[in-house]
């Protein structure tokens, strides 16, 4: 009899999970986290969702009130009560609808190149995903893009925005692209992050990659579809000095990929807010990188 009682309740709650996820898709509100607890009738099922920086919480009777997950607030002050891995996906979830799962291929590029993914400015346009499959998808996003060039480049083109940043900050310091050809230094086609990848590794390491058994050649090229610089939020620099560091931090720009010492990432965040979010200050080699806390 009892069994049967915990069966129906545990039902009842399951079909009130169903019917407040159902809500929850039709109001277009992105989950960040499913949670379902059932250890007895009295058992809560929570579901944790962001709308508009706010944490929706579903409860069921009899929880503590301080079992119930804190409330966050807008990305860029977040929930101190949260982990830094959660405040990180916590200021992701609006620019990112769906956040892979660990260990996938696409959580371990979110992982290496998410950094961008905190960017709250609207002006700043985002892929819907970490990764492209082919030409054609990467194109198609690029078309939405508004570019500009670089002052004092032959064909160094970022968004806007970064554009911008980096005018500021090269009118403090001088501070020359890596090569010197926009083309390879900053936004860049499908077909030269293939043609990059290819120069450094294969379809074997890339196999590896997907696996997790290789990470170390995130840090010298991305995999093809995956690079910052497809997005139009990256440029590879060459920095030598503190000075030319601070004027491009003070500018938003960031060393945000692990061992890549001349690429560049267009963040535009202070520090404080970049630790707020969780990044990590991780020093390599007497190199400050910025990276994501997962």
């Amino acid at each position: 009899m009892a069994i049967n009682v915990f069966v129906k309740t545990t039902f009842f709650y399951i079909l009130i999970t169903l019917i407040s996820c159902a809500l929850v898709a039709s109001h277009k509100i992105t989950c960040y986290q499913l949670m379902a607890k059932f250890q007895n009738p009295e058992s809560c099922i929570m579901i944790h969702c962001f709308e508009n920086n706010r944490e929706l919480t579903q409860s069921c009777m009899n929880v503590p009130q301080k079992a119930i997950s804190p409330t966050p607030s807008h990305p860029l002050n977040p929930n101190k009560n949260l982990t830094y891995k959660e405040r990180f996906l916590a200021a992701i979830t609006d620019n990112l609808p769906m956040i892979p799962a660990p260990n996938t291929f696409e959580y371990i590029l979110l992982r290496a190149y998410g950094s961008v993914f905190v960017n709250q400015k609207p002006e700043i346009k985002l892929p819907q995903k970490v990764v492209f499959t082919n030409e054609q998808e990467t194109k198609q996003f690029q078309s939405t893009l508004i570019l500009s060039k670089v002052n004092g480049t032959s064909n160094c083109y970022l968004q806007k925005l970064a554009t911008d940043a980096l005018n500021r900050a090269r009118t403090q310091v001088q501070i020359p692209l890596k090569s010197g050809y926009g083309t390879s230094d900053c936004t860049r086609s499908f077909a030269t992050n293939l043609r990059f990848w290819q120069k450094y590794a294969n379809n074997n390491t890339l196999e590896q990659v997907r696996q997790g058994k290789e990470i170390k050649i995130l840090g010298v090229v991305a995999p093809p579809g995956a690079s910052q610089h497809i997005w139009g939020l990256a440029v590879d620099l060459r920095v030598s000095n503190e000075v030319q560091k601070q004027a491009l931090n003070q500018n938003g720009w960031y060393q945000t990929v692990e061992n890549d010492i001349p690429h560049w990432t267009y963040v535009g965040l202070s520090e404080e807010k970049l630790t707020e979010l969780g990044f990590q200050n991780k020093v390599v080699r007497d190199i400050t990188y910025w990276v994501t806390p997962l």
